[in-house]
């Protein structure tokens, strides 16, 4: 007797939401420059719909909507696992099959030795997918930088920068990166970690002095930079055919571990109520970047309001900034940077740009 795959009868087949998710992340994937992922989710689209392996991978969310789906990036959830299980080595024919520099990878044969590791390796594919997403892209520091150029320069004052949803902190210390805008240049010539972006629009104000007297982060679920297994799930998230971004974030990651970054673990609600008060003599700056999506409608309204409350605190001697890169509610796939300066509260459009900091068209 021939018995059917466990998978075969899961009710993740039956919400067509699941594939629609897996093809809209492809596009999307292929639009970011990373062909590979984009080409491999469309394989594993029509697996889900022929009863595969993908089907069992995905049966938290049997019955979630599109939105839900691309809340909890489940189709991203899918491709880290896989790119987890490459950069351990420990599936040696799925790693032969992945992108690397000076070889060029085929999706279609890529599939099959993926499809194979999703049944060999279920139940870590599994763990790994139910966790969130841990992104720590470190060229978004390229959109965030000159908003702290702006602060700098409209307050005159030295920068408590305070982000949250901070990952593993790779963008904490953004002060230490090397940038080139356009023909402008900010930070320092030596730093390890140095980025550009195609850059349009005036140059910020490259030449105001920024000084960072205080600094913190704070994630639900903070990165553990020691530890080689959440080092690797950072990366595992980056793109395999991106190989610039993967250089980048690991040049990151050694300058996090030299200076030591911490990152505390804590609901943002709470963590900015109790620790980015304006206090004279400073800037105080709350930041975050692609984290608003995210967070559920109430604790948007909870971390508002605290916001606002620190805003209505802040004086000329002690202002209030709430710098964020986020994506606008009409068009996810683009980001904007945003500033709210306090006194005076009004909120400015300062910039558009790509997702991972690719280009930035500063409107300032």
């Amino acid at each position: 007797m021939t018995l059917r795959p466990p998978w075969r009868d899961i009710a993740a087949m039956d919400n067509p939401e699941l594939p629609r998710s897996l093809r809209v992340q492809a596009e999307a994937c292929r639009a970011l420059g990373s062909p590979f992922h984009g080409d491999l989710l469309d394989l594993a689209a029509e697996d889900l719909e022929a009863g595969g392996p993908v089907a069992a991978l995905v049966t938290p969310w049997a019955d979630a909507s599109l939105r839900k789906l691309f809340d909890d990036a489940m189709p991203l959830r899918l491709l880290g696992g896989l790119h987890d299980l490459v950069l351990s080595g420990d599936d040696p024919a799925l790693v032969a099959t992945y992108p690397k520099p000076g070889r060029e990878a085929d999706a279609s044969t890529a599939w099959i030795a993926a499809r194979a590791a999703l049944i060999r390796h279920h139940d870590r594919i599994a763990a790994f997918m139910s966790h969130e997403p841990q992104t720590n892209e470190v060229r978004r520091s390229a959109c965030l930088v000159p908003g702290f150029l702006t602060i700098a320069s409209e307050t005159g004052l030295p920068i408590r920068a305070f982000e949250v949803a901070a990952s593993a902190g790779l963008n904490l210390h953004w002060d230490k990166y090397r940038y080139q805008f356009g023909d402008s240049a900010w930070g320092d010539p030596a730093a390890r970690v140095a980025m550009d972006t195609e850059w349009t629009g005036p140059v910020p104000p490259v030449d105001t002095l920024v000084k960072v007297i205080e600094r913190a982060a704070c994630d639900r679920r903070p990165g553990d930079l020691s530890d080689p297994v959440q080092r690797r799930r950072l990366l595992a998230y980056i793109w395999p055919d991106q190989f610039e971004r993967l250089d980048r974030i690991r040049a990151a990651i050694d300058l996090a571990l030299s200076v030591g970054v911490s990152v505390e673990a804590a609901d943002a609600v709470a963590w900015s109520t109790r620790v980015a008060a304006p206090q004279p003599g400073a800037v105080t700056v709350l930041y975050h970047s692609v984290f608003w999506q995210y967070m559920p409608s109430e604790s948007q309204t909870a971390l508002a309001k605290v916001i606002a409350d620190h805003g209505a605190a802040a004086t000329p001697d002690a202002p209030f900034a709430w710098l964020r890169m986020e994506p606008p509610p009409e068009h996810m796939s683009n980001m904007e940077l945003r500033l709210t300066l306090w006194p005076g509260g009004e909120d400015r459009l300062l910039a558009t740009a790509h997702p991972h900091g690719a280009w930035v068209k500063w409107l300032n």
